[in-house]
């Protein structure tokens, strides 16, 4: 079983690439098409940015509780959906790295849902699930390699589109 997500902005930027006033949302015309492409099932990132909030805040506030309870934690809690900016964290800043919040981006959230809640949900193995991410970020395309970005030892997302990847099919 396909499933693929979109990123809130390629709704907007895919009509730039047929001609269309940049900004225009073309969210069923996209949806239409990547079901014709072959897509199983088509899920919106947005569902997963709001899970990513929620995180990221319970994430915070137990971090500023167990500060007020005088125990060391990293503060400001740092956070960010850009691999590249993770990435730049990583090779730049190390020492940084415990002030990262520990959230995945939106779209691995998706995935590893789809694999997992989506999966059972409708019978299907989490195996047999393939996860492509449309994406307006090439970043993304390294992040779904990385080795930590896993659930029951399946990645999160199998593959990333950009938006002009996706125009181009």
């Amino acid at each position: 079983r396909v499933v693929v997500q979109v990123a809130p902005a390629v709704r907007v930027a895919l009509g730039e690439e047929f001609g269309l006033e940049p900004g225009t949302s073309v969210t069923g015309k996209m949806a239409s098409a990547l079901h014709d492409l072959g897509f199983d099932d088509v899920f919106d990132t947005n569902f997963t940015a709001d899970l990513t909030i929620i995180e990221e805040g319970t994430e915070f506030l137990n971090r500023v509780s167990d500060f007020l309870s005088g125990k060391n934690v990293s503060l400001p809690m740092i956070t960010s959906c850009s691999p590249g900016w993770i990435k730049y964290i990583e090779h730049n800043y190390p020492d940084q790295l415990d002030n990262l919040s520990t959230c995945k981006s939106p779209h691995m959230m998706l995935g590893a849902l789809a694999k997992s809640y989506y999966a059972k949900k409708i019978g299907v193995r989490p195996e047999d699930i393939y996860v492509v991410s449309i994406m307006p970020c090439t970043a993304k395309k390294f992040e779904v390699t990385r080795e930590e970005l896993v659930n029951d030892e399946l990645p999160n997302v199998d593959a990333v589109l950009t938006t002009r990847e996706l125009a181009s099919m």
